[in-house]
Order: C-alpha cells, then structure tokens, then sequence
C-alpha cells in the first residue's frame, strides 16, 4: 500500500498557488477577532486587518456584538485604528469626520462639507458574517463552510469543561513575523513526530504522554504534566505549582491541551491560562502570528500569587519551545526551495498532517501535482 504524501514543497513558496488559497480557502475561513470579553462595555471594540481585509468588532448600546467592514463608505477610510479600544457611542472616520452608530447605521456627514439629501438607509457599515462560540468572536467573508460550533463539535462537551466564555484578557494581542508559509506553521502545530526530537524542554514533562487525533474539521494534541521533578528549575517549580492548584479539577490539573481549527487557528488551554494563535496569511512566503492569552477572572493577575508564578514560568518554558519550533519552520520553509525536494511520505500516525492534505487537495485541485504548472 503506497504511503500518504505530504503536501508538495511549490505549494509553500507559490504566489501563484497563494492566490488560490485566499480565494478557496480564507474567503470562507472563519477568522478569529477576539473574546467577547475583549469588549465588555458599550463601545470598546477590536479590530481585525487580513488578506486585504479590515474587519471590526463593536459592542453596540444594547449590548450586542456586532462585525462590520472597518471601512468608511465615503473614501474608505479606517473607522477603528487600534488593535483594540472604545469609540464612546460613535464611530468618526479620521479622515472626513463621516459618523456611525454602533449598530452601522450612518450617523452623518459634517455639514460644512456640502452634502445633500444623503440617504442614510444604504451608506451604514457594511456587516460582515458573525459567529460566537465558547467565548470567542469569528467572522467571514463568505458563506462555505460549517458553522465554528459545527466544526468544533466533536470536543464541544470538553471544550465546555474549560468554561471558555468566562475568561479575560491578559495583555494585549502580539504579533510575531514569521518568513515561512502559513500552512508550515500550521503543519508544525499539528506533528507530534517532532516532540521528542526537537523538544527537550516539552519532553521532560509531558514525559512521552503526548497524543494527536484528527477530526473533519478541528485537531487535538494533548499531553499530561508528569509529577517526576524535572531536573531544570523552571519545569521543576511549574511541576510543584499545578500539584497545589486543588481549584482545579485533578483530571485537568496537569493536563496541556491543544486545539487546531481549520484551516489556520489554535488555542492552547493550559491549567494556568488559554492562548489563542492566528496563523495570519501575508504572502507565499511571510505569515504574520497574531497571539493573546486569557485567563479567568477568579485567577487574573495579581489574584494569586501562585498562579502569576505559574503563568510566568509557563511562558519562560514555552519561550523555549517557540524559539525551537522558529528554527525548525525556518529551516523547512528553506528546505521548500530546494530542486531536490518535492513531497515526502508521511507516516500513518502523522493523521493531522494527512486529514489537512487531503481537505487542500480537495479545494485546490492543484494541488495534487508534485510540480508547480508551467
């Protein structure tokens, strides 16, 4: 029986092959904007720019989240400029000054600008498609795809466990350039063939408990953190933190779990805090890793002296592991250059490796050939 392939080396340095994904793809991709509790009061909103789209957030004086096009309908200005902040009861474009209510209806042009009879029922914000699940607010710019609770399904009674929707953020969302295609991150998130290879740090404790299974539409990794102290101090205190944490429940004390949603979104639930990281398409050969951690409010920092020294000697470890993953996607997204390199097989274990192959073969018809077409 012939092996599975993995995807071929073009599809990772094409701008040909590029284009066809922002089209079969992240068109109809659901795109993570935030959690809802990243706009709490009337106002505060989060903004969102990919793929040549802007995208915002906004919670309106009923209280509802609403997704609109961050994009003014005079001379498409940006309404919302930060990452994240609040509007009062009105967006104003910083360009002309064009006014919105938080719902996107048109709130008015300023006077002196000469406009007449304007009609306000067709010059609001244009919506974008919205969906919150488990806390978090996706959008997308096309109808294709099942909806985020559909496609999350299959862990939606654990997921649930985690109590998602009650977290906050801790911090601000960062951005960290990568020179590497998206789907070489994606691809990295997702092997566990390289855990006991590359990562020394993540072997010492998970000591060889980590696991993958792939779902239609979402991946799982997961490992346990061992009680056998580590002999590197970081890893040894984290050890002895998570033992004392009993308002924890003990099945998810030690437990490190990790979520892959198609095609390029991940959150990483630790006892301590939950990550969210966005894979970010920028070119054939650029992605851009937009990331933020979340925490629950009974545990926020400053709350627990032990779990601040938990989610800091998190960090000082998975530091470590993300500098290891850089080197490693780096060196592959090279090796993809190479005239000796097309596609290479997989093993029947690398499942999440092959369940994605298979789904941008069957969008992207091109992508089955071995060789970028003339």
């Amino acid at each position: 029986m012939t092996a599975p392939q993995s995807l071929p080396a073009w599809l990772y340095t094409d701008q040909r092959f590029f284009e066809l994904e922002r089209e079969k793809v992240f068109a109809q991709a659901w795109h993570i904007m935030g959690h809802i509790n990243d706009a709490p009061n009337t106002g505060d909103y989060l903004t969102l720019d990919i793929l040549g789209e802007r995208v915002v957030t906004v919670r309106g004086e009923d209280g509802q989240l609403r997704s609109f096009h961050n994009v003014c309908r005079h001379r498409a200005g940006k309404i919302a400029t930060e990452a994240r902040g609040s509007c009062g009861h009105r967006f104003v474009c910083p360009y002309h000054a064009w006014s919105y209510k938080l719902d996107g209806s048109f709130a008015g042009a300023p006077k002196w600008q000469g406009f007449e009879n304007l009609n306000a029922n067709v010059l609001g914000l244009k919506p974008v498609d919205q969906e919150i699940a488990h806390g978090f607010i996706f959008i997308r710019f096309a109808p294709g795809l099942p909806s985020v609770k559909e496609m999350m399904a299959p862990y939606a009674e654990e997921l649930e466990a985690f109590e998602l929707e009650k977290l906050i953020p801790n911090g601000r969302v960062t951005l960290r350039p990568r020179p590497v295609n998206w789907k070489n991150v994606g691809d990295n998130y997702s092997d566990g063939m390289h855990i006991p290879v590359a990562h020394p740090g993540l072997s010492r404790l998970l000591a060889g408990s980590y696991k993958i299974e792939s779902k239609p539409w979402i991946d799982k990794m997961w490992g346990r953190v061992t009680e056998t102290p580590s002999n590197h101090w970081p890893e040894r205190q984290y050890q002895k933190l998570l033992g004392a944490f009993d308002h924890i429940p003990a099945e998810r004390r030690r437990l490190w779990a990790y979520y892959k949603l198609w095609p390029n979104i991940a959150f990483d639930i630790y006892p301590d805090q939950v990550d969210f990281m966005q894979f970010v398409p920028v070119s054939a050969t650029q992605t851009m890793i937009r990331e933020i951690a979340y925490v629950h409010p009974d545990t926020s920092s400053g709350a627990s002296r032990e779990m601040h020294a938990a989610r800091y000697l998190n960090w000082r470890i998975n530091r470590q592991v993300n500098a290891e993953d850089t080197v490693l996607i780096e060196g592959v997204q090279q090796g993809m250059e190479s005239s000796s390199y097309a596609t290479g097989p997989l093993s029947p274990s690398e499942v999440c490796l092959i369940s994605f192959g298979n789904r941008m073969r069957d969008l992207i018809p091109e992508a089955k050939l071995e060789r970028a077409p003339a």
